[in-house]
């Protein structure tokens, strides 16, 4: 064996985030010889990563936390109805720690390549650093948010002052008093750093590409006497959440056309007002499949932007209107609107005034000069599939992952992959993780795959792949469940777009997420089971 090759795993398991953390778990309790490998010097994932001001969930704690151990959700008291990422990293450590995970994990291990050999059925792992590992299986639990991407300006490496992507934010403190901050990007995470800052810094500057519609998260914290009773009804809300199309505690209704137009907006009145995606998921459905329904909620979050801004050309910049509501991901926030009506808040639509380049000294548009100490890149992530295209993945013949997937990912329950035996997906393209709760839905991955590694292994089979046809009826039944939505028409991360990414910028669709419902996914995957993998070819 090489100096350089680290040793040999039946599993390996990439990415120490809310998945990883949870797959090796289910692994290494079974007996699995297993480890993870994450990029980073430490778990957490996203939580780990994204330090920024106003980072939180955007799901209710108690619905994103893992439901696995009913002693964990006995000992874990939730702080804020919306947690902020400080105790979000706290939880994760928290879990890895109760059931000694950190033993089987190797940090600033980042995966550069993997190669299939079919005559040892092994993947051969090769890191940055130049080392080797190899293994049986590799499950890949990279996060659909994983890769951050940033614009490219003429001059940006001229900038003297301090730049970064919020992915990359600062891990010691970071003094933004009196200073002169510009933010590049209006989408759910310049929401939150926009509103958590606007009333700390000198000066900020937020340079808007796309408006994006937005609702009040109406955040609170949760006392003793609430946790308390959310305890005593985690099994109800979980079971809600698995029968909820998006895995959160909110059931939509139909009737839309029998509601009168008072009667909509009374309820709209109701859910506008409640804590988190409730505007969305007690909603009528109809507003995601009928223009008329949508343009109608729209005109209604528009009044409601209008309401909160005092100056209306700056409250008419900040109402989209290249797509309606809730059919892009919807950001929300704590008195986001209400920072430009700061004087020391100023919004330049790039969609107006463009950003010409940048300057030593700060940002020139067609307008003019912005001076800044601090440039925020708030300009999202290469989603769903950034993080697979960053490593070079090598499947039978050698053929390309990345090639395959150029145009649109193709996957067999967003867990298996024809050509790349014994590579299996954890929120993977495809699978329902994109468009639902994400712990919600991670769970029912890392269970789906724990129990397959462990039919395989009951079987002393040693090599699994997805049939090709298999393959192509999946990719269908996702595109049919994402033609029906009106979002289908929309640039966003939904259908595959960013224009920081080359070839997903074209505004071609990219069939990227599984919208067809949480719980028909988990009726797909458990028939898979049930009729004993009949789209698999093991061996």
């Amino acid at each position: 064996m090489s100096e350089l090759t680290k040793g040999h795993h039946e599993v390996v398991v990439l990415g120490a985030g809310v998945s990883g953390i949870y797959q090796i778990k289910c692994l290494v309790e079974r007996g699995v010889d297993a480890i993870v490998l994450e990029g980073d010097d430490d778990l957490g994932g996203t939580w780990n990563r994204n330090r920024y001001p106003g980072a939180r969930f955007d799901s209710e704690s108690y619905t994103y936390g893992y439901a696995f151990s009913r002693e964990l959700l006995d000992e874990w008291h939730w702080h804020e109805r919306f947690s902020g990422q400080p105790e979000n990293l706290r939880y994760l450590n928290f879990v890895a720690d109760k059931f000694d995970l950190r033993r089987h994990m190797v940090f600033n291990a980042r995966v550069q390549s993997m190669a299939w050999d079919e005559d040892s059925r092994t993947w051969t792992l090769q890191l940055q650093d130049g080392s080797f590992y190899t293994a049986r299986m590799v499950i890949t639990s990279i996060g659909p948010l994983s890769v951050p991407t940033v614009p490219n300006y003429e001059g940006m490496a001229e900038f003297k002052g301090r730049a970064f992507h919020t992915w990359a934010w600062p891990k010691e403190p970071l003094p933004l008093d009196g200073l002169r901050v510009g933010v590049i990007g209006t989408g759910a995470t310049g929401i939150q750093v926009i509103a958590d800052i606007a009333d700390k810094v000198g000066q900020l500057t937020v340079f808007q590409r796309r408006p994006n519609w937005s609702k009040p998260l109406r955040n609170g914290r949760i006392s003793e006497e609430e946790m308390t009773s959310i305890r005593a009804r985690y099994d109800e809300i979980f079971a809600n959440c698995s029968a909820s199309p998006n895995g959160f505690e909110h059931t939509p209704r139909w009737g839309f056309w029998d509601a009168t137009p008072q009667e909509r907006r009374a309820l709209w009145d109701e859910l506008y007002e409640q804590p988190g995606f409730a505007i969305l998921g007690c909603n009528y459905a109809e507003i995601f499949f009928d223009e008329a329904a949508n343009q109608e909620m729209s005109n209604y979050i528009a009044d409601r932007i209008r309401a909160r801004v005092n100056d209306p050309e700056v409250a008419e910049k900040l109402i989209p209107t290249d797509h309606g509501f809730g059919l892009q991901r919807l950001p929300l926030e704590t008195n986001y609107f209400e920072a430009y009506n700061r004087d020391n808040v100023e919004l330049v639509s790039l969609a107006q005034t463009p950003i010409v380049r940048f300057t030593p000294t700060g940002i020139e548009t067609t307008d003019g000069h912005y001076e800044l100490d601090v440039i925020v890149y708030a300009t999202g992530f290469d989603a769903i599939t950034g993080g697979y295209d960053r490593i070079d993945i090598r499947g039978v013949n050698g053929v390309s992952l990345r090639d395959k997937w150029k145009d649109s990912p193709s996957t067999y329950l967003g867990v298996l992959c024809h050509g790349f035996p014994n590579l299996f997906m954890v929120a993977g393209p495809q699978s329902a993780s994109g468009s639902t709760n994400f712990p919600r839905a991670i769970e029912t991955g890392v269970n789906w795959v724990t129990g397959l590694v462990s039919h395989l292994a009951d079987n002393s089979h040693t090599r699994v792949e997805a049939q090709a046809d298999a393959e192509q009826k999946w990719v269908a039944e996702v595109q049919r469940a994402h033609e029906r939505m009106l979002f289908r028409r929309s640039k966003g991360w939904f259908t595959g777009y960013n224009s920081n990414v080359e070839g997903h910028d074209d505004g071609r669709v990219r069939y990227q997420a599984y919208f067809g419902g949480a719980p028909r996914y988990a009726t797909a995957i458990d028939r898979a089971v049930t009729d004993g993998y009949p789209a698999l070819d093991v061996s």
